[in-house]
Order: structure tokens, then C-alpha cells, then sequence
């Protein structure tokens, strides 16, 4: 797995964040001053190249499925594009089946997909705990599968029918967007976190955020609230009016999971006539283009951990091609990168992504030519 210096760093203050003893006022001064690095260094434009320089020649003429969890959610749909632009490359036929963020429609699509002569599966945002009953007949063909954000560990799987995990670290970025609070609000954040108890690695990443805010003597938790990400459209109104009413002004942060839930959110903000100075949004992931305009307009988001959607996409078809070819995953972790007013405009931002600078496609396509 790739290691940033800031990684080293970030998990020595995670230990440090947990540690009592009768000097704890001046080792939060450290603590502090180590958070403000991390979030200094995951703030840095173009991160560089890290993952693979070597890998097996394009496997052509392959049938490919991909099954979504939600093609209205910005971030499995930035994923399923990067996806389909590698494809093309490859020169796969992919089939797309979109689950509508459902129970019943994940399982449908897994087994319209699995009906197909497939070559290799490909699942964007599904939970493959949830599924594994239906992929394990499909890995038991040899029918390679990969995923993103599928689990709540990066890399490569074990113990699963899918063989990798396409993400940044869950816990990293979780902890990276607490951290943010805790240094904008100068250790003041009131937060309520939005989680879905529906995903293993949507209630991770909510538990670590909580873990950071916790820490901080100064914040205050008001609230872990779960909202299914598929009924955010239709609850987010009254939770954001309930909420308000609830805590008032001592309501500051606001972080979640994903982007999406801002999007409902907004509009019961503004009809509240809340400053955009009052209270601050902060996500966890994915970094919609909804939220790259909000953030550029200063309209209370002020950070999104972006995941490179389309990098993903392309890191996906790179995996697959790996299984096809009789190789193993190769696993590469992409260090977090948090977006803020200070570098949106940077590494796609202007154009609502994240979308790093650093030559991948041409790194995958020399892999895939060679």
C-alpha cells in the first residue's frame, strides 16, 4: 500500500488523539499543531503519481458489467464514466445496470448482470458483504469482480468474492474531514454527523469522524443522525428543520458521509436565513460537482474529501484487466485529498472535479500498450 509522509504522521496523532496522561493540555497544543500538517499536507495540489508502473497488456474483446448502487448520486456516476472511458481503451463492452439505491433493485441488477456471458463484474458503491451470497456463485465461475468503495477497507480483499476495493482509505478521509473542523472552528465545533446505518463503511467512516470530534474537549457531538442516502431527497428537509430547531446556534459543523445529503440540505438553510458563516458543511466523500459549486461560491460548504472519480474509474479497468490476464490485484491505495476555497480551482476543480494532474491516463494506457 502506498505510504505518503503525511500518512506517518497522521496516524501517530490518531494514537496521540487517544492518549491521557497528567501533561494533556500541552500535548493537545501537539496534537493540534501535528492535525494542522495533515490537513495542510491533504490540502496540497497535484499529488504525485504513486501507484503502479508495470501491468499486463490490454485484455481485448471482454464483456464487462457494472452493476451501480445509484447512477443519480454524482460520485458512482463520476466513477461509471471513468469506468466507460477506460473501456473504451480496452476495447471491453460494458453493460451498465443502475440498482435506484435500493435493496431489491441491488439485487436485481446483480442478477440481471450475472445472467449475462460475463467476463468480469465491476460493482460502484454497492455493499459487497451485503451481496456476497449472490457473487460468491459468480467468483465460483471465475468471473473476476472488483469494486469501489464496496468494503470498509482499501485495497485488496480478503476473504470476499470481490478481489479489490477501489478507494481512498475510509478512515483516513473520515478523520482527515473531523480534523478539518476541529482546526477551522478553533476547537469550537458544535457537529452533527449524517451517516447510513445501510453500509458498513458509511457507519466507519461516521464512528472515526465521531472519534476526532470526541477528542476535542472543546467541541461538542450533538448528534450522529442516519439517513439513508437513497431517502436523502425526501428526509433531509424535515431533519434539517428539526435539527435547527434543536440545537440553534450551537449547530456550527455539519459532516457527512457524502456530499449529497448537502444538497437537500441547502435549501431549508437559506429559507432559515442561516449565515454561511454560522454553520459549515464538511464531507467525507465523494466530492460531487454540486459540491465543488458550493464550495466555489462560498455557499456554506467549505471542504469535500474528493475521491478522483474518474482516476477511479480508469483504477477499476486497470484491476479487471489484472484478474483477466491471470495476474493479481495490485491494490493501489490514492492518498486523500481535501478540497477547500484555498485550492478548488485547482486539478479540475473549476471543471466541478477533482481530476489530479498527474498524467495517469497516459501511465495506464503505456501499461496497457506495452
Amino acid at each position: 500500500m502506498y505510504k505518503s509522509r503525511w500518512s506517518i504522521r497522521f496516524w501517530a496523532v490518531i494514537l496521540c488523539l487517544f492518549y491521557t496522561s497528567a501533561s494533556a493540555q500541552s500535548e493537545n497544543t501537539l496534537n493540534i499543531s501535528t492535525m494542522r500538517e495533515i490537513v495542510s499536507d491533504a490540502s496540497q495540489p497535484n499529488p504525485p503519481w504513486g501507484g503502479p508502473a508495470n501491468g499486463p497488456v490490454a485484455q481485448k474483446d471482454k464483456f464487462v458489467a457494472v452493476v451501480a448502487e445509484d447512477l443519480r448520486n454524482g460520485g458512482i456516476l463520476g466513477v461509471a464514466q471513468g469506468v466507460a472511458e477506460a473501456a473504451k481503451l480496452l476495447d471491453w463492452k460494458l453493460k451498465i445496470f443502475d440498482a435506484g439505491g435500493t435493496g431489491k433493485g441491488r439485487h436485481e441488477a446483480v442478477q440481471k448482470a450475472q445472467s449475462e456471458a460475463l467476463d468480469g463484474l465491476i460493482l460502484i458503491g454497492a455493499d459487497a458483504e451485503a451481496l456476497r451470497t449472490q457473487l460468491e456463485p459468480i467468483a465460483g465461475r471465475h468471473i473476476p469482480i472488483v469494486g469501489w468503495h464496496v468494503g470498509p477497507v482499501a485495497g485488496v480483499m480478503k476473504n470476499s468474492p470481490v478481489s479489490v476495493n477501489v478507494s481512498t482509505d475510509p478512515l483516513e478521509v473520515a478523520r482527515i474531514t473531523a480534523m478539518a473542523a476541529v482546526i477551522q472552528s478553533d476547537q469550537q465545533a458544535g457537529v452533527v454527523i449524517f451517516t447510513d446505518s445501510n453500509f458498513e463503511i458509511a457507519i466507519s467512516k461516521s464512528d472515526a469522524m465521531a472519534e476526532v470530534i470526541k477528542a476535542c474537549h472543546t467541541c461538542a457531538l450533538l448528534e450522529i443522525r442516519d439517513v439513508a442516502i437513497s431517502q436523502s431527497h425526501k428526509e433531509m428537509e424535515a431533519v434539517t428543520q428539526e435539527l435547527l430547531a434543536k440545537y440553534g446556534r450551537r449547530w456550527t459543523y455539519a459532516l457527512a458521509i457524502n456530499d449529497i445529503y448537502f444538497d437537500y440540505m441547502m435549501p431549508e438553510l437559506i429559507k432559515a436565513e442561516i449565515d454561511t458563516d454560522e454553520l459549515r458543511l464538511l464531507s467525507a466523500g465523494d466530492g460531487s460537482s454540486v459540491a465543488f459549486q458550493r464550495i466555489l461560491t462560498n455557499s456554506y460548504q467549505v471542504g469535500t474529501v474528493a475521491e478522483p472519480l474518474t482516476l477511479h474509474g480508469w483504477q477499476l479497468a486497470d484491476e479487471l484487466n489484472r484478474l483477466l490476464a491471470g495476474e493479481p490485484a495490485d491494490g493501489y491505495v490514492i492518498p486523500v485529498h481535501l478540497v477547500t476555497p484555498d485550492n478548488v480551482h485547482l486539478d479540475g476543480g473549476s471543471d466541478f472535479i477533482f481530476d489530479p494532474d498527474n498524467g495517469y491516463r497516459d501511465i495506464y494506457r503505456g501499461l496497457w500498450e506495452h
